[in-house]
């Protein structure tokens, strides 16, 4: 489950498997522990229509060919990394369907922060000032 009004079914999600790098020690050489997950955004019938765009524009530096695909080998058994790459997938997919932030209206600063700002300029102004030393020709 994705949000409350997005679920991406099982059947939609392709798992592959191969050798990984990371922990594991021995075990490595013979175990299919890391995991590759993709999801196609773009032919996906799970995806409502009024999302596809936005997640498609949100996840455009990530997605290859519409699909997005996340990997994950920081685990040494395979269940663990399937486990934490479906939780990746549906991080990325919750923050690509999210709604936008709220425009920011912008304000001026207010008079006494302008005041505060002055007042700081001038006492650091003179503290600099009293660095300054007088030249003495004797």
């Amino acid at each position: 489950m994705v949000t409350r009004g997005f679920v991406v079914p099982a059947s939609e999600l392709s798992e592959r498997f191969s050798r990984s790098s990371g922990p594991g020690g021995q075990g490595v050489n013979t175990a299919d522990s890391r995991v590759e997950l993709s999801f196609d955004v773009t032919r996906s019938r799970s995806v409502p229509e009024r999302l596809r765009y936005q997640m498609v524009c949100r996840l455009r530096g990530r997605l290859a060919g519409g699909v997005l695909t996340v990997t994950a080998s920081e685990h040494r058994g395979q269940l663990q990394n399937r486990a934490a790459a479906r939780e990746r997938m549906a991080r990325l997919l919750r923050a690509a369907a999210a709604a936008p932030p709220p425009t920011r209206r912008p304000t001026k600063p207010s008079r006494g922060s302008k005041e505060r700002r002055l007042a700081d300029k001038k006492r650091r102004g003179g503290i600099k000032q009293g660095r300054r030393g007088g030249w003495d020709p004797s």
